[in-house]
């Protein structure tokens, strides 16, 4: 039975639907826009902790949050942000959920050199990285799985999708 799953990382985004002049967010505190070098502006923020792309076309991607409903404030808080330089932007935004990263801990140690060959899917070459790569379909994931029992989890679009597919590949491993 795997130990508590520790969501790292949820990527969201949302579109204003309304274009946004960048060089008016320099005044806001934690932004970095180099349009040379990226043309988005970074825009860093305290609470909750996370981290926004902003671009002219009204796109915004967040990264860093812990939690779908801290990667949604986060988006709310750019949008007041905006708003607050004089931009105008209509209504909420839509957001949608991108991806979930997932860790926890397995009670066991795995056999990563058994797993590349019981499970389809899985890729494993230990002089390039130490992990296995495995695949799964549904949900549409792809996992990290250490011979120490830690287990990565990418590409969820939900919580449910996360501990569903750690359930499922636990599941599997059991029966090698």
């Amino acid at each position: 039975m795997a130990e508590e799953i520790k969501i790292e990382n949820v990527v969201a985004s949302a579109s204003l639907n309304v274009k946004i002049d960048l060089s008016k967010l320099l005044t806001l505190p934690g932004t970095e826009y180099e349009p040379e070098q990226f043309p988005g502006l970074v825009l860093r923020m305290r609470d909750p902790k996370a981290a926004a792309l902003i671009f002219s076309s009204g796109k915004i991607v967040c990264t860093g949050a812990k939690s779908p409903e801290l990667a949604r404030k986060a988006i709310d808080n750019v949008i007041k942000n905006i708003r607050s330089v004089g931009i105008k932007v209509k209504k909420a935004a839509n957001v949608t959920i991108e991806n979930i990263v997932a860790s926890t801990k397995l009670d066991q140690e795995l056999k990563l050199n058994e797993i590349a060959f019981a499970l389809p899917n899985a890729e494993y070459e230990p002089e390039q990285f130490p992990g296995l790569v495995y695949r799964m379909d549904d949900p549409k994931v792809a996992f990290l799985l250490f011979g120490s029992g830690k287990v990565v989890c990418t590409g969820g679009k939900s919580i449910e999708d996360i501990k569903r597919a750690i359930d499922k590949v636990e599941k599997k491993l059991a029966k090698l």
